[in-house]
């Protein structure tokens, strides 16, 4: 039986209907949304704080949580699985309207996870950007929140 570590991503929305998007450090050219694991305790609510904070430079006040949706899956593939000790993700999807009042993205000097951002239309999210084992996952999210087929 695999073991999912469980994990939160945001889906954060601006005022012209744009999905924020991240590029990862560590690969040139992949693209994701803010996202990380949930720590102990800690609520997926308490965790998507967290990381949206850590990863993007948003506080709480900055954006509302309109609805999330759970038990999205994906397994890690063997070359990975072998270095970690869960065999993939559970994820809990969040959707995020930006406030006006927002002071907008900062990924700050240092940030581990990303080099870069941009704001898309969900419709124009493209599959490639993702590494294989997260596409499924990313379709059925797209399907569930934006109604979209990528």
């Amino acid at each position: 039986m695999p073991k999912f570590r469980p994990n939160v991503a945001a889906l954060i929305v601006n005022n012209a209907g744009e999905l924020l998007v991240c590029e990862r450090t560590n690969d040139k050219g992949a693209w994701q949304f803010p996202q990380g694991g949930v720590d102990g305790d800690e609520s997926a609510l308490e965790a998507l704080y967290r990381e949206v904070w850590e990863e993007v430079g948003l506080p709480p006040e900055d954006y509302k949580v309109i609805e999330y949706r759970d038990k999205y899956l994906y397994l890690y593939p063997a070359h990975i699985r072998v270095k970690k000790k869960w065999d993939g993700q559970e994820q809990t999807y969040f959707l995020c309207k930006l406030k006006k009042k927002s002071k907008g993205v900062d990924l700050g000097e240092n940030n581990p996870e990303f080099r870069d951002f941009d704001w898309v239309k969900p419709e124009d999210f493209d599959v490639d950007w993702l590494p294989g084992f997260k596409v499924e996952v990313y379709r059925e999210v797209m399907r569930d929140f934006f109604q979209l087929e990528i």
